[in-house]
């Protein structure tokens, strides 16, 4: 299973009264940071789902800094609108917060708000086959172009 794209630190820091509020346990009032843990570990693999529409695996592992900065906004905002409902705490800003962060990476994966950037150009070829490219790229590999214009001018 792959990494998270955030942690209860990361959580903690972006919300810190917020996240104690929404994962404190019925009975002792403590803070249960592994509902958070489970939370984010589900919203990772949503987010990656959403995003192998257009990107591939390899280039979701191969993300650079910036992009998965969004990713981890994205990510909180989901893991807290999925504890708050789970929990029936919810709240409107909660459940916009969560509105903003699905609609943009349903973008992304269309294309059509922006793009992830990566550490490795992320596509190409090796040795004339193809390695990894995005679902929905062409790639196009053949050989040698044997007739131009300059040598088929007296036919």
């Amino acid at each position: 299973m792959a990494e998270p794209f955030a942690t209860k630190d990361d959580v903690q820091a972006r919300y810190p009264s917020d996240a104690a509020l929404l994962c404190a346990d019925e009975t002792t009032r403590e803070p249960d940071w592994a509902r958070f843990d489970a939370a984010l570990a589900d919203v990772s693999m949503e987010i990656r789902i959403i995003l192998q529409a257009r990107y591939t695996r390899a280039q979701l592992n191969d993300l650079d800094a910036e992009s998965l900065g969004a990713l981890k906004l994205f990510a909180i905002d989901m893991a807290m609108y999925r504890v708050a409902v789970t929990f029936a705490r919810s709240t409107e800003e909660i459940k916009t917060r969560y509105d903003i962060a699905v609609t943009r990476l349903e973008g992304v994966a269309s294309g059509k708000k922006g793009s992830l950037t990566f550490n490795s150009s992320g596509s190409g070829s090796v040795d004339g086959a193809p390695t990894t490219g995005s679902p929905g790229e062409a790639i196009v590999v053949a050989p040698e172009r044997q007739f131009s214009r300059a040598s088929m001018r007296e036919w």
